[in-house]
């Protein structure tokens, strides 16, 4: 039996025989060309093929899986019709009289290299993207059909081993025939885990060098949780593992059964159950798995994929159509929280030492008020439109939540002025994020409608530890005493003041501590939305 530990990317178990794919990037080939004019027309030629092929792929994603995981296919054609990226290869072509697969796969190299440099995570995740664009052109322009779908045809189903597999692979993959994936590289953060997580197959990435063609028709088990792969599983192991198997796949028909069921315990204590979301397109998630509302909208999504400041419209019409998809249910909808690891290149922001302690979130808004009004004005016209609630970021005094307030009121006096409707009595809260709110928090629930913790950011300033270390694992605990005794002092601050409590970050959906944070006397929980059912299980159990 060999063991393998790689990073579980999708929950579920998977057993079965494996099926190695070549899906590695081969060396393109570079060749002088005597018509660099003929070769350009030639890579326009691939290109419109490529967006074609694209926009299929796109209709059959939205088909199976929702108009929200088909969006990343427009990102796509939107890639291959980027002028930097068509003048970059066509310069390349005409320039040094090179063939376009080598442009194609020189430029794809360039701008992958730029996204992986990049600050943010979510930014750094798009290098995968833009590789796996580029790849098909050069498919087209070779001839190839190319991709894991292509070598995945006809036979029993089997679990995938590849060195990595591009979101559009991965969406291609049949169902049927697929129990799930192991890759060698990857990301967390990429798409081809977000959609094996939307597909329900078990995946595991980052095993590296354990890769090993060999292992092609091999027995193997996959636990997607653990991230452990098991090659050619001795009888104990195969054993386990089939009864864990059995019992996982009970639990989530029984998860099922939850929906529209009541979120409380046993005794009658309730909670309400929210959701995290970045984008519109989440709400459908946010719908399928019965959330009774949603507790963090990061709207600063709707900054960091645009290429210039969404306007108020653009921003009216995002809050607008969450707003009216969940109907009378809560949308907390938290203003823009930029900076640290979150960069926008339009708002040139200066380099700093420590971005984590810098110049981000309110602190931008408070001292930039022109973006300020603009996001405000948008969210108290889509007010109107179903129970949205404004969440301020990174407060750590009383004089901010002031002059926040002071900007939204002068925003209400513009808006009356011109006759257009919003919900004179929107709630307003704040996120408690900060040692500082914690301590202050007893003059801050004077001030606002509510508080909703952030526990990724409590604890990384809580504990002095940078979030985006990875060094720093070990010391970063979210079940430090500190942080959750920081949790109890601002439920119980918030309930002295008459207002409701909550947590949105990932330590909400933490089963080992729900227990405690019933006992505190949390309102609610705000988790990713497939956490809802597996935490409202937790909860009934109580």
């Amino acid at each position: 039996m060999k063991t393998i530990q790689g990073v579980g990317v999708s929950a579920g178990i998977a057993i079965g025989a494996v099926r190695v794919l070549d899906t590695a990037d081969h060396a393109v080939e570079r060749r002088v060309v005597d018509d660099p004019q003929a070769e350009v027309e030639r890579f326009r030629t691939a290109r419109a093929t490529a967006v074609s092929q694209l926009k299929q792929l796109r209709d059959k994603t939205a088909a199976e899986f929702g108009e929200g995981k088909a969006e990343l296919f427009d990102t796509h054609q939107l890639m291959l019709q980027d002028l930097d990226y068509v003048e970059s290869i066509e310069g390349l072509i005409t320039q040094s009289k090179v063939n376009a697969e080598f442009a194609v796969n020189s430029t794809a190299e360039q701008f992958a290299a730029m996204f992986a440099a990049m600050d943010n995570s979510y930014m750094q995740a798009r290098a995968a993207d833009v590789k796996d664009v580029s790849r098909r052109v050069i498919n087209v322009l070779e001839g190839k059909r190319g991709g894991a779908a292509a070598d995945e045809e006809g036979g029993e189903s089997r679990i995938i081993l590849a060195e990595d597999l591009a979101p559009s692979e991965t969406v291609q993959l049949d169902r049927a025939k697929v129990l799930g994936f192991v890759t060698a590289k990857g990301s967390a953060n990429s798409h081809t885990a977000i959609l094996a997580r939307t597909m329900g197959l078990p995946a595991i990435i980052g095993i590296g060098d354990a890769f090993d063609l060999d292992d092609d028709g091999h027995t193997a088990v996959i636990d997607g949780t653990s991230g452990l792969v098991f090659v050619d599983p001795d009888e104990k192991t195969l054993a386990e593992y089939q009864s864990r198997k059995a019992k996982y796949d009970e639990h989530l028909r029984l998860l099922q059964e939850l929906k529209g069921k009541p979120t409380e315990t046993k005794s009658g204590q309730k909670v309400r159950l929210y959701a995290n979301i970045g984008r519109p397109s989440d709400v459908a998630a946010v719908l399928a798995n019965d959330a009774e509302g949603i507790g963090l909208f990061r709207s600063e999504f709707l900054y960091l994929e645009s290429e210039d400041y969404p306007t108020e419209e653009f921003q009216f019409e995002a809050y607008k159509e969450v707003a009216q998809k969940m109907g009378d249910r809560l949308v907390v909808i938290r203003t823009l929280d930029i900076g640290a690891d979150k960069q926008v290149s339009y708002f040139n922001l200066e380099r700093e030492a420590n971005p984590a302690l810098g110049y981000r979130a309110i602190r931008i808004c408070l001292t930039r008020p022109e973006i300020f009004k603009v996001q405000l004005r948008a969210l108290l016209r889509a007010s109107v439109y179903g129970n949205i609630a404004i969440m301020l970021p990174m407060i750590t005094s009383v004089q901010e939540v002031r002059d926040a307030k002071k900007i939204l009121e002068e925003v209400k006096d513009e808006l009356r002025g011109e006759r257009i409707d919003f919900n004179e009595h929107i709630q307003v809260g704040i996120m408690i994020e900060t040692p500082a709110s914690v301590i202050m928090a007893d003059e801050l629930a004077a001030e606002v409608d509510f508080f909703s913790i952030g526990t990724n950011d409590l604890t990384q300033y809580t504990l002095a530890c940078d979030r985006q270390n990875p060094n720093l694992g070990r010391f970063a605990d979210t079940h430090s005493p500190a942080v959750l005794r920081m949790i109890r002092m601002a439920t119980e601050a918030a309930h002295r003041h008459g207002i409701w409590c909550g947590i949105c970050g990932e330590l909400g959906a933490d089963l080992s501590l729900t227990d405690m944070f019933l006992e505190i006397g949390l309102d609610e929980l705000s988790v990713s939305p497939t956490s809802v059912l597996p935490l409202r299980d937790a909860i009934r159990n109580y």
